[in-house]
């Protein structure tokens, strides 16, 4: 029996990075899984986003663990394709025992227009409470929501930094209000004792961090810096040295808040951060 055996688990931005891998660690310990991922571009964030080739890997590499997926193309700013897609996998696979709120953009930039910091707002924190909405009339009592924040909006000087242009600052501002969320919604749901996370990764490896935007970002001493440039700078928002963690580190986060594990956890905001808030936040003062 796996840690979260049987269970049917809703996650957003599941066509690569820390979305697939959340899939692929929950269906490893027995979960199946509703799937979801816009498989187009976002014009005002710089990096390709993922592609309807991902998401059939996937819910390829989902079954070959021997588990059952429903994978649909739905973008999180838009509430009813969110909806459609939870209906027709609990349709299929029978109930809905969790929800991962994960997908996500980073549109940075200083010569980005105000639609960057729109389009980082209405994915980043919009997306999330569309996927909760979504999932909240199929969610039984005790059941889990996990939404992925970051370490930008525990702590200040990362994407808020103005050079970042407008998708920076709506980064910020919507992984601030995930924070937010989380810890009010924790405390609505708990007569259900639904309970309600979220993980806050820093740097984490995944097509976000490995872009010409980020690297630019981390290197704007220069023109047109590679990633090799950029590993010199990455370790600047860890405590710890390392450039970034892999996105099964988060995974095995989720792995424990949708599991019964943390069935007393709720209103947590869990960093994987490799100590990058600890090293940012002010100190408290001497008394």
């Amino acid at each position: 029996m796996g840690r979260v055996q049987d269970k049917v688990v809703f996650i957003t931005g599941a066509a690569r990075g820390q979305g697939r891998a959340h899939a692929l660690r929950l269906a490893q310990e027995g979960a199946d899984i509703i799937a979801v991922d816009i498989c187009e571009d976002i014009a005002s964030n710089a990096y390709p986003l993922s592609r309807q080739t991902d998401l059939d890997e996937t819910a390829r590499l989902v079954e070959k663990l021997g588990r059952r997926i429903v994978a649909r193309k739905a973008d999180v700013r838009d509430a009813a394709a969110l909806k459609a897609a939870v209906a027709e996998g609990v349709s299929e696979l029978g109930k809905l025992d969790a929800v991962v709120a994960n997908a996500g953009i980073s549109p940075l930039g200083h010569q980005q227009s105000a639609q960057a910091f729109i389009d980082a707002v209405t994915v980043d924190f919009i997306g999330v409470v569309h996927a909760v909405e979504a999932a909240l009339p199929y969610l039984p009592d005790g059941a889990s929501i996990v939404a992925t924040g970051s370490l930008a909006g525990l702590a200040t000087a990362t994407t808020d930094n103005p050079a970042l242009g407008p998708g920076g600052t709506g980064y910020s501002f919507a992984k601030r209000n995930v924070a937010s969320f989380v810890h009010d919604l924790a405390m609505v749901l708990s007569p259900r004792r639904i309970r309600v996370n979220a993980v806050h990764p820093g740097n984490c490896n995944t097509d976000m961090l490995n872009s010409d935007i980020m690297y630019r970002a981390f290197r704007p001493d220069l023109d047109n810096p590679t990633r090799e440039d950029a590993m010199s700078s990455f370790p600047a928002t860890s405590a710890m040295g390392n450039p970034y963690i892999e996105p099964e580190d988060v995974a095995d986060s989720v792995l424990f808040l949708v599991s019964d594990e943390s069935r007393w956890v709720t209103g947590m905001q869990h960093r994987v951060d490799s100590g990058g808030y600890v090293k940012k936040r002010p100190q408290q003062p001497a008394f």
